[in-house]
């Protein structure tokens, strides 16, 4: 599903984002009831959100491919 987050949020870039300025990674954000995506790169192109568990579990399947 994809949303557009309009209410501020604190995003939070990966300690794997690279060096420089850090836009190589995507950014994510609590948003209670669930977290939103975004490219770092270009955030404002929009976002992608899951409800928590679902988000662990894109996560986990994330980690099982590398």
């Amino acid at each position: 599903m994809r949303r557009t987050v309009t209410t501020p949020v604190n995003w939070q870039k990966s300690s794997f984002s690279g060096s420089g300025d850090g836009n190589a990674c995507v950014e994510i954000a609590n948003l209670h009831t669930r977290v939103a995506i975004r490219d770092s790169k270009d955030p404002t192109q929009g976002t992608v959100s899951f409800p928590p568990g679902a988000f662990s579990a894109f996560i986990k399947a994330l980690k099982t491919e590398s």
